[in-house]
């Protein structure tokens, strides 16, 4: 009496076929989707970061270099309200993201383009932290980008 014992599909020990994803389900880049976990980090942090730094130009006007002539020329009181109220929006929507909303990976890509783009233009103020957040900025924007895995299965699984 032999025993036939065939193994359920994707899981025979001599086969190096991997398993069968599960039904409905998207495989996205499992470096993608902890990416978008990440970048609800790191907008949450930039954003944590955006409002220190409006603080810091808000109350004070000699925190910050004065530039003279500079095509971007703000004063340092305009830019600490622009980085105080893009700051707050980032950390909503970092907060957003790391709940599994699906508006906030749209805001999230849209808002680290924003504050890419703002912190260009802050280059000459503080260039080590405003390059340090563009590279943040684009990071999120690949990470929430390159996710493809649905919103449900996200949430589901966080």
């Amino acid at each position: 009496m032999s025993q036939s014992s065939t193994p359920p599909p994707g899981s025979s020990p001599g086969s190096s076929r991997p398993a069968e994803p599960r039904p409905g389900g998207n495989p996205g880049s499992p470096w993608a989707a902890g990416g978008t976990v990440f970048a609800g980090v790191l907008l949450f942090v930039d954003g944590v970061l955006g409002v220190l730094k409006g603080i810091a130009g808000i109350a004070s006007n000699d925190v910050y270099t004065r530039i003279n002539d500079y095509v971007f020329k703000f004063s340092v009181n305009s830019w600490g309200w622009i980085h105080l109220v893009l700051g707050v929006i980032l950390i909503l929507v970092g907060w957003g993201i790391l709940k599994g909303a699906a508006w906030a990976r749209g805001a999230g890509v849209a808002l680290a383009s924003l504050n890419l783009i703002a912190n260009f233009m802050w280059l000459p103020y503080t260039p080590v932290w405003a390059v340090v957040t563009i590279a943040i900025d684009v990071f999120v924007i690949w990470a929430l980008c390159t996710d493809r895995s649905s919103e449900n299965d996200w949430a589901r699984s966080g």
